[in-house]
């Protein structure tokens, strides 16, 4: 039996029988089984018995799709998000009325959910600005779609709610961003008014025999801020490798402001702005909120 299923089509088709469904299956959704362990069920499992609840009818959206698309650091526990206007959703199941263009869904294993391009329109108008940039990011990481062809997309949609915010949140958006935490440093970055940071700067060592890639910083400098993950503490391998990253670094006198989880923002802006001033730099100025508000919609 593939699972999951829609239980009332399996019995009308003489694949199982109803009191079967009950001793045999879970049901992940009204109508809707499945045989899969609960730790063997996967956000795709979840979205495929989402749409098979909606009778084949919805589209799975928002950070559903966005995780289906690659996206990293959603959830696995979030509600299912299907565009869907039929009956009410059960518990796990969020719906949105919104009408899809023919180039909105792609369709893949079968289920059909938003393209990277509708998917980024609808995360990019939810949440706070920050959090918007950092879906935003997470999913231009995974996909590499593009802030010009959001944009145009949006202008097929002028008025829909959030508008100001995507545009906001597209300028500020940049795919080389690898988790939250760096999508956070290079915004405190570029409000205390320095240069927008390059990200995944690519670095070779002396003796050619090692690539790196600094999170995010300015190459004309060779200066660096990266966030550490604690991966970097707990896992030895990564700690070694560290060392000899380091190493190399410094043999390239490259400067890097290293940053975890319980830096502070003031602490980080202090020891990037001595940092900044060193290379003979002026102090930047902040920036206002409203000075990222440029981009139009095409």
């Amino acid at each position: 039996m593939q699972t999951p299923f829609i239980g009332s089509e399996a019995v009308g088709a003489g694949r199982v029988r109803k009191h079967q469904l009950r001793s045999r299956f879970t049901a992940m959704f009204p109508d809707v089984y499945t045989d899969r362990q609960s730790d063997d069920i996967t956000t795709f499992h979840r979205a495929q018995a989402a749409w098979l609840w909606s009778r084949r009818g919805g589209v799975v959206a928002g950070l559903t799709a966005a995780k289906l698309h690659g996206s990293k650091y959603i959830d696995d526990c979030l509600p299912i998000e299907l565009a869907w206007s039929g009956r009410r959703p059960p518990p796990g199941i969020v719906t949105h009325k919104i009408q899809l263009a023919t180039d909105d869904i792609v369709v893949r294993g079968g289920l059909p959910f938003t393209s990277a391009d509708r998917t980024a329109f609808d995360i990019g108008r939810r949440g706070t600005l920050d959090e918007a940039i950092a879906r935003l990011d997470a999913l231009g990481n995974a996909t590499g779609f593009t802030a010009e062809s959001v944009l145009q997309l949006a202008g097929r949609h002028r008025g829909a709610r959030g508008m100001r915010q995507l545009v906001a949140a597209l300028d500020l958006y940049n795919p080389g961003a690898e988790s939250p935490p760096e999508t956070w440093m290079r915004l405190l970055l570029i409000r205390a008014g320095y240069p927008r940071p390059a990200t995944q700067i690519p670095v070779l060592s002396l003796d050619g025999k090692r690539q790196y890639y600094l999170d995010m910083g300015w190459e004309k400098y060779k200066l660096a801020v990266e966030y550490d993950g604690d991966h970097h503490r707990t896992d030895p391998r990564q700690f070694a490798h560290d060392i000899l990253r380091s190493e190399d670094l410094d043999e390239l006198r490259w400067t890097r402001i290293r940053v975890v989880k319980r830096h502070n923002e003031s602490d980080v802006l202090a020891r990037v702005a001595r940092a900044w001033v060193a290379t003979g730099e002026p102090a930047p100025e902040p920036v206002a909120e409203r000075a990222y508000r440029s981009r139009k919609v095409a």
